[in-house]
């Protein structure tokens, strides 16, 4: 990962950027850039450089606008403008992230940032220049970014230095749960997961690990998450993931949907929207990697991740439409569609939490429809609860993680869908508003913790097809970003 360095005084000035912003130019909101003082002053002559270039190069001062000058036989050799937009957290991040991809082919750069900046402008822009470089590859051929190294030249360089390990541990974190979620289904079976798990907590301090196969399952009762996984050569797995810090006074429980591979089982999907399943455990991914990220900042709140991972395949053993399948705890499900799969695992999973961990909030991730994306595009996720002041705080701590989440309603009329003449529920009605019904069905597993209960239904923004600011194509680790913040302020 880019080596960040906060120092005082300069020591390599092959590349200086200077930060300029945007102001009002005109009556009619036209805006153009305007140079902002820095903390440490940069060579002699720079400064008023550039403030002339930012005049003659009609800069707008937006988030991630850049401008290069070469300065051939001068240090430093090249000066680079860059747009922070308000000067906000949100647009340093965005400055960052482009930063980092346009100087790909520096080796080092000096940032020097203004006089007056903030802990959130430079958690934003750590994020920025650490998230945007990310690639998954399997192979070593392709050109890598030649840039290793930033420093940020600051007057008070000890003041930042946990707002830094904070945005470094973040990206860090979000970076497993790209990989984890990048990584083809053909090495990622419920087992491998399960694996990764144990090896990045055996890091950590205080973490126990406890991973259900098949045959605890069965004695348990997981009924949902041994039917999807029923179909498949490599066999089912309930990871449960504990932070429990002495001075913790309240426990969250974070459940993530695992579905390793989703070929839709029986009612098998078309190649098209097979082709990415390989995504469909991003939930699981972000849970993990939050909880990792709180152990390895010690957050003062107790944890308890639940990931249930089954591949969902295509055998004699799969589970067929119109089975009726009996969860943990017993209510049972009538399924007339097995591509409808996640709900199934997830409502094992919540009714465990609700019966044996007892926790005092309730939040489930999953990739778990595809109306998440008809409903609000492909960058944002479907936020679904009834308590006012948890969907509040989530939806605040995303906003500042600059992940975008929307509330959407419980329609209480929908209901009456979920009924069945031979189950305690229909876990697939087909009347439409699909992303609502998933999460009406999922409520009816939280039992006394419904006022305490949040869903988040991720599928779209889980995965981007093309670089947007920090975010890179491929897995995006959505909700690592968000958890992280949300969590830090749980009390």
């Amino acid at each position: 990962m880019l080596a960040i360095r906060l120092i005082a005084e300069p020591e390599r000035l092959d590349v200086l950027v200077l930060p300029v912003r945007s102001a009002d130019s005109t009556a009619e909101g036209d805006t153009s850039a305007e140079p902002v003082s820095t903390a440490v002053a940069g060579p002699d002559g720079t400064a008023d450089e550039a403030a002339a270039l930012a005049s003659a190069a009609r800069l707008k001062g937006r988030a991630g606008e850049i401008h290069t000058q070469l300065r051939p036989g001068r240090t430093p050799g090249r000066l680079l403008l860059l747009g922070i937009g308000d000067g906000g957290e949100a647009a340093w991040r965005t400055a960052g992230a482009a930063l980092a991809r346009s100087a790909s082919a520096e080796t080092h750069i000096t940032i020097a940032l203004p006089v007056d900046v903030t802990v959130a402008a430079v958690r934003g822009l750590t994020e920025g220049l650490l998230l945007a470089p990310y690639r998954f590859r399997l192979t070593e051929a392709g050109d890598r970014p030649a840039l290793t190294g930033v420093d940020l030249l600051l007057d008070d360089p000890t003041g930042y230095e946990d707002t830094v390990a904070t945005a470094r541990t973040t990206a860090a974190m979000t970076h497993l749960a790209r990989d984890l979620t990048n990584t083809p289904s053909s090495v990622k079976t419920p087992q491998w997961f399960a694996d990764q798990v144990a090896s990045a907590a055996a890091d950590l301090p205080d973490l126990r690990l406890r991973v259900r196969g098949p045959a605890e399952l069965t004695t348990e009762g997981f009924g949902g998450i041994l039917a999807v996984g029923g179909g498949s050569a490599s066999g089912p797995r309930l990871v449960e993931l504990d932070w429990h810090p002495a001075n913790a006074r309240t426990h969250v429980v974070l459940i993530g949907k695992g579905i390793t591979f989703d070929t839709g089982g029986i009612s098998i999907k078309p190649v098209a929207s097979m082709k990415l399943m390989r995504k469909d455990m991003a939930g699981a991914a972000a849970v993990v990697a939050a909880t990792l990220g709180a152990a390895a900042l010690r957050l003062p709140v107790r944890i308890t991740t639940l990931t249930p991972l089954a591949e969902n395949m295509v055998s004699g053993s799969a589970f067929r439409p119109g089975d009726v399948i009996r969860h943990y705890g017993g209510t049972t499900s009538e399924t007339t569609n097995s591509d409808a799969e996640g709900r199934l695992v997830l409502a094992d999973a919540l009714a465990y939490a609700v019966q044996q961990l007892k926790p005092d909030l309730l939040l489930d991730l999953a990739t778990l429809t595809g109306a998440n994306s008809v409903a609000l595009g492909k960058r944002t996720a479907a936020l679904y609860s009834e308590n006012d002041e948890l969907a509040a705080s989530v939806l605040a701590a995303a906003e500042a993680a600059g992940e975008s989440a929307w509330r959407m309603p419980l329609h209480t009329d929908y209901v009456e869908y979920l009924g069945s003449e031979i189950a305690d529920l229909y876990s697939a009605p087909a009347q439409g508003a699909g992303s609502v019904l998933a999460a009406l069905y999922l409520r009816e597993f939280t039992g006394d913790l419904r006022d305490r209960w949040l869903h988040l239904d991720m599928s779209a923004p889980s995965w981007a097809d093309s670089d947007q600011a920090e975010v890179s194509r491929g897995a995006t680790g959505w909700g690592v970003r968000s958890l992280l913040r949300w969590l830090a302020d749980v009390n």
